[in-house]
């Protein structure tokens, strides 16, 4: 290790990078060696566009065997390798950011596409990491089982994605993370070893929980090349509300009340402002106002009992708090159409701030009890540095993970203010972190956030992180420059 956390990346020796290409195209077939321009262009951009690499080749191994083939002659070879999955993330995290005289792998995970098992009885399915997140859950839904992991890619994104970034999405407060829902793994070490633990146990008190090493740990400690992934039974029934709330402060209060009273049926509860919902009314076709007019805050929330009364309750529920004048103006979805609707609103804020101008974004999290404070004290201390900027909060309230952002002030030069990117996300994370909250709550720290992971988790937890890295990755090839800095 180098001084401040880096790590040092040891040199490619002398030897032609061709001959190991060759060498991997005769593991894994020409075809699956990539190193045509035109080819590798969609690996080496990322969704949001602030993150453009370079790399050799991308190289798609089919099986597990081949995977270790290929970790083990790049491990040879002293070429560093990055693992990449359906590159839906927005932390840089799969992004190669080869150097000169530091040429890198892709490992694409596509062709381990296979669903190699679906236990109904045990209530797991185990799956290969390029399997898409949407087929996963109508695997599971055939099986009458519900796979819950649920985010606004996942027509895209892949399960070893999902598992390397530990995954949030929609439905955390039910079902957990990606951490929560893994029960075995299988991972290529970077010397190109197996560890083979594809076990569906829920009860396995034999030492380390090897297999969260490398949940969250963003390719950074091994490849991950399959899981088994929990399932459950799916819902007798689902409701889905669209409301008004004055405020945070009131959709708190309105979660505890919804906890309370509608225990484990509760499945999601998401807090919106004004302002990303206009973005989305504004610039994503075929959306339009939920409500009867317009409000500054809104709660969307979901509930997904055993039993086939969730509409009944849900109706009960909003008839209590609109008596008790918790909520104002509701939509209760009455059809499929109804409740997708509702959905697409959420899930397209992301795509309505692209349209809607430069933003600055943060993935934070905090106690559910502090989420209205912290919007107000990052709100204040955002726009004292960045003025005129419009604040466009949203996020999983249930579980305290605020997308806390910043748009571009109308006629602002877009450059001059995603110049403001590092002050405005220090003083925003810095915020977090004084509330008892984390700067990363469900993208990943990647190579945007790695000097915050030192600044904000530094002392022992850092030093233990750096030396899990050592041990597994001695001579730094794994997905170099994500989490840690790069020595030369």
């Amino acid at each position: 290790m180098g001084e401040m956390g880096t790590v040092k990346q040891r040199a490619a020796p002398t030897q032609d990078v061709q001959a190991l290409l060759d060498r991997l195209r005769g593991i894994v077939g020409p075809q699956a060696v990539l190193t045509d321009a035109e080819a590798l262009e969609p690996h080496l951009t990322e969704w949001r566009g602030l993150y453009r690499g370079a790399a050799t080749a991308l190289v798609e191994p089919g099986t597990t065997a081949e995977a270790a083939e290929v970790v083990a002659a790049c491990a040879a070879a002293r070429v560093a390798m990055v693992p990449q999955g359906g590159n839906t993330g927005l932390v840089g995290g799969a992004i190669a950011q080869a150097r000169a005289g530091h040429p890198e792998i892709i490992l694409g995970a596509r062709r381990l596409n296979r669903i190699r098992d679906v236990d109904a009885a045990n209530y797991t399915m185990t799956v290969e990491a390029g399997c898409v997140l949407a087929d996963l859950q109508a695997a599971a839904e055939e099986a009458n089982r519900l796979f819950p992991l649920s985010l606004g890619a996942e027509g895209t994104c892949q399960i070893g994605g999902n598992i390397s970034s530990n995954a949030g999405g929609i439905n955390v407060l039910r079902y957990g993370n990606a951490r929560d829902l893994v029960l075995g793994l299988e991972v290529v070490l970077p010397d190109g070893r197996v560890y083979d633990a594809l076990r569906g146990l829920r009860k396995d008190n034999t030492g380390y929980d090897l297999k969260q090493l490398f949940i969250g740990a963003e390719g950074t400690l091994g490849f991950v090349t399959a899981a088994v992934c929990k399932l459950y039974p799916r819902p007798g029934s689902v409701a889905t509300a669209m409301l008004a709330v004055a405020d945070p402060a009131a959709a708190i209060e309105l979660h505890s009340r919804a906890r309370d009273e509608l225990g484990g049926a509760l499945a999601a509860f998401e807090l919106i402002g004004r302002l990303p919902l206009q973005l989305v009314l504004d610039h994503i076709p075929g959306t339009r106002e939920p409500l009867d007019r317009a409000h500054d805050w809104y709660v969307l929330l979901e509930l997904a009992p055993a039993g086939a009364d969730a509409q009944d309750q849900l109706e009960h529920f909003l008839a209590r708090r609109h008596g008790a004048g918790e909520i104002g103006d509701a939509m209760l979805a009455h059809s499929g159409a109804q409740r997708d609707a509702l959905w697409r609103l959420r899930h397209s804020i992301s795509e309505a701030e692209k349209h809607g101008g430069a933003g600055i974004k943060h993935d934070v999290s905090v106690p559910v009890s502090r989420v209205a404070e912290f919007i107000g004290a990052a709100s204040a201390a955002a726009l004292a540095v960045a003025p005129d900027a419009r604040v466009v909060a949203f996020g999983h309230l249930g579980d305290g993970n605020i997308h806390f952002n910043l748009q571009q002030p109308p006629g602002m030069d877009r450059a001059a203010f995603l110049d403001r990117w590092e002050v405005v996300s220090r003083v925003v994370h810095t915020t977090a972190h004084e509330f008892g909250g984390s700067f990363s709550a469900e993208h990943g720290v990647g190579a945007m956030k790695r000097d915050e992971l030192a600044r904000l988790r530094g002392g022992v937890e850092y030093e233990l992180m750096r030396t899990l890295k050592q041990t597994l990755d001695p001579h730094g090839l794994m997905n170099p420059g994500k989490l840690f800095p790069v020595a030369d």
